[in-house]
Order: structure tokens, then C-alpha cells, then sequence
């Protein structure tokens, strides 16, 4: 069985795993802000039907725990559910916590990625950049059938679904980069804008710079996001120390991530160190998470700083991150800087905050109900006519690209740093 943290944090403070399933009334009130309940109407796919089970694991009276894996392993972790709860019950948390207790040993591709990330980023990034020339050679999709048949079946469809595979990593883009003496703040590279997307933290370190001053590369380790969501929390709280013990050494600058999802993590470091013989680490959490922002937040900060209708001429709407909308709370701040670099130009969409089914390795995963979800943002985006697509995250990224290249490739997805930066560059070529 894989660890389990026991006790989270909640809006009404620490609580055991019993008490905040508990907290729970089953309303229903949250049904239908869950994706995965809509799409299927199935109790157990919704979110006060996931709580249920992990308080019938709890009470040692569940029947069917593979009927159990098969609900809580549907969850989006969008935590949308939570935002349309009068109560505020962590069910992303929650569903977090069963899937620990159900899961037993963990992949070992997972463990092996786990542990490359915790103690030889170097080495990881020279196994991707060899999956990289592959798939750039065409020879990664030879390699598809030999994946699924070897029970690899999400490296395959991963392979698949991406398109981009830069060689050059963001470590590699930014090694001349100068340190300021004292910088306006420190730039947290998500795993996603280093090994996938590295156009976009050069963006947003531009975007950055020209906004609040120039800013340091922090070099940081992975956040341990995929670590935490699957079950090796050892691997997770050896990042978060690295991470937390990094940054400390750097001074005390805002740090700004430009991955939604990362982010929400890197504030929610504390929920790890909830043991008594963890206090110090707590403390030390605390402090950590109040530097962290979102790259989206400092956007809506600044967008009076923004040059007004530079992008105007292709309709232009926003997705919300899952991560970004719902922990963090954050849905005005980059539609802010949208409309003030797009002008007339920018439209909002239905459900723009609905989730489009990326979710990490979801989309991979449950392939299905994923396709559900991104027919149905494809939807509302053609329905407006938009050129681009802003979001916040790699998955959204991912999986936007892929749907609108399939379904509606009059429309290009990009990261809201790109848009932002954009403008800046065309501020200066006026």
C-alpha cells in the first residue's frame, strides 16, 4: 500500500482523513460543477459519490475496490467541486488519500520517474532528450506497438498526442543568463515550460523582466506534483526540502511559476509536514508558499502596464486552468491582461472554467471521457470564432493543441506569458 498523509489541511483547519470526508453533508450541490458527473450521470463518478467511497475504505466497509479505483482514478483532481461547495470539502485531497490506500505498489515507471526527478534531474533530461530526437526521427511511433504490448499502453498514447519535442531544455536556454544582484524576483521552472514548452519560460521570464524588473533563474528542482499524485510521498517531501531549502538560500523575492498546476502545489507544501517531528518543516513550508505566485496572478497585476490593443485582429478567449481557477482562486487576474493586450479582440467563451480533460496523464489514461470533455471546449471555442486560445498550464497546453489541431485548427492554443510577451515585444517594435 502506498503511504498515505492521514491528515489534511481544510478550510475549517488541520483535520483527520475521517473528519474531512465527514465534512460532507451529500447535498448534491457539487454534481454538477464535476465534469466526470455530467459526462456520465454515474453517482460514483461524482464528487459526493467519490467521498462515500473513501469514507466506506475508512469504516472498513467497502466491497469492491476495484470498483472503488475505477471512481476515484475518473477524478479530474480539478477541484471544482470544492469551489461549488458551501463547505469547502477537499475532494481533491480526499480522492488523493483513497487512491494512496487502494493503489499498492506503485508503477514502477512512475517510481523510476519519481526517483529521477528527486535525485538526478540531469539524467532525466538526457532520457528525454533521447525520446525527443526519436520522435523527431519518426521512429517513436515504430516504438508504439512494442510500449502498449509491454503494458506501457500511456507512453505510447503520450507519444502520440504531443507534438513538440524541443531538444533544448530551458536549462540550456538560459545557462548565459546574468543574475541580478538583487533581483525583482526568482522564476520557479515547472517541468513542463523546462523539458516541453521552454518558449514559454523564456517568455515569461521576458515578460517578467520588462514588468517587474529583471529577474534569477532559480534552478529549482521538480516540484514533485507527479511524485504527491502518485502515491510516493517520500519522493514528494524530498522535493519539497530541496525546493524550500533552495530558495531560502536565494533571498526573498516573490518566486513565479508559470505552470497553474505546479504552483498550486509548491502553496500547498505544508500539508506534507503535518507530523509532530515535521514542525520545523512546517514552519519553513509556511513561509515558502507565501513567496510563490502564479505567473498569471503578476499578469493581472500589471496589466495597467501592458500596452493597450496590441493583438487586436484575431478573436482572441480564455481557458481557465483547473489549478489556477479553483486552489487558487484565480480568474479574473489573467483575463485582465487578455483583454488589455488583445483590445476588442478578446471574447469570453461559455464554460471557459469548465475543465477541457487534460489532467496530467488523464487524458492518456481515460481516453474517452477525456475526448468528451475537449469536443465540448472545442465546442465553445469555435462557437466564439477565436483565433487563439490563453491558458496557464502544460496539460491545458497539451491537450488544447491536440483538439484544436483535430477539431478546429482555425485556432492556435498559447500560453498566456506568450500572449503577454508578445505584446511587450510589438510595444517596442511600434
Amino acid at each position: 500500500m502506498s503511504e498515505a498523509l492521514g491528515r489534511l489541511i481544510t478550510d475549517l483547519g488541520e483535520r483527520s482523513l475521517y473528519d474531512s470526508v465527514s465534512q460532507c453533508s451529500r447535498c448534491g450541490y457539487c454534481e454538477q460543477a464535476c465534469p466526470t458527473y455530467v459526462a456520465t450521470g454515474d453517482e460514483s463518478k461524482s464528487p459526493r459519490g467519490r467521498n462515500q467511497i473513501v469514507r466506506l475504505m475508512l469504516e472498513k466497509k467497502l466491497d469492491d475496490p476495484q470498483a472503488a479505483m475505477e471512481a476515484l482514478s475518473t477524478c479530474l483532481t480539478c477541484g471544482a467541486c470544492t469551489t461549488a461547495c458551501y463547505a469547502k470539502v477537499p475532494v481533491v485531497d480526499i480522492v488523493l488519500e483513497g487512491r494512496r490506500m487502494l493503489r499498492g505498489e506503485t508503477h514502477w515507471l512512475v517510481r523510476a520517474a519519481c526517483r529521477l526527478l528527486a535525485t538526478s534531474p540531469r539524467l532525466f533530461a538526457v532520457l528525454l532528450k533521447i525520446g525527443f530526437l526519436l520522435k523527431k526521427s519518426g521512429l517513436s511511433s515504430l516504438g508504439r506497438p512494442a510500449l502498449r504490448a509491454a503494458g506501457l499502453s500511456v507512453l505510447a498514447s503520450m507519444d502520440e498526442h504531443t507534438a513538440e519535442s524541443p531538444f533544448w531544455n530551458l536549462d540550456d536556454l538560459t545557462h548565459k543568463r546574468e543574475t541580478p544582484e538583487s533581483p525583482a524576483y526568482r522564476y520557479f521552472a515547472p517541468c513542463g515550460p523546462r523539458y516541453l514548452f521552454p518558449r514559454v519560460g523564456l517568455a515569461t521570464m521576458s515578460a517578467l523582466d520588462e514588468l517587474l524588473g529583471k529577474g534569477a533563474y532559480l534552478d529549482n528542482p521538480c516540484c514533485g506534483l507527479l511524485a504527491h499524485n502518485y502515491g510516493e510521498l517520500s519522493d514528494a517531501r524530498e522535493l519539497a526540502r530541496k525546493n524550500i531549502e533552495h530558495a531560502e538560500k536565494s533571498g526573498a523575492e516573490p518566486i513565479v511559476g508559470d505552470c497553474s498546476s505546479c504552483v498550486a502545489h509548491l502553496k500547498t507544501y505544508p500539508q506534507l509536514f503535518l507530523k509532530p517531528e515535521d514542525a520545523d518543516w512546517r514552519a519553513r513550508a509556511e513561509a515558502f508558499s507565501k513567496r510563490i505566485k502564479d505567473a498569471a496572478e503578476i499578469y493581472g497585476a500589471c496589466a495597467d502596464r501592458l500596452p493597450p490593443g496590441v493583438a487586436e485582429g484575431v478573436e482572441t478567449t480564455y481557458h481557465d486552468s483547473c489549478r489556477a481557477i479553483n486552489p487558487q482562486g484565480i480568474r479574473n487576474q489573467p483575463r485582465l491582461a487578455a483583454k488589455k493586450a488583445a483590445g476588442g479582440s478578446f471574447c469570453e467563451m461559455a464554460g471557459a472554467d469548465a475543465c477541457c480533460g487534460g489532467a496530467g496523464a488523464f487524458a492518456f489514461v481515460h481516453g474517452d471521457l477525456s475526448e468528451d470533455l475537449l469536443k465540448k471546449k472545442v465546442g465553445n471555442i469555435a462557437a466564439v470564432q477565436a483565433g487563439v486560445v490563453l491558458t496557464s498550464a502544460t496539460s491545458c497546453l497539451i491537450q488544447l493543441a491536440r483538439g484544436l489541431r483535430k477539431y478546429y485548427p482555425d485556432a492556435r492554443v498559447l500560453h498566456l506569458s506568450e500572449f503577454v510577451a508578445g505584446a511587450l515585444e510589438k510595444k517596442h517594435g511600434a
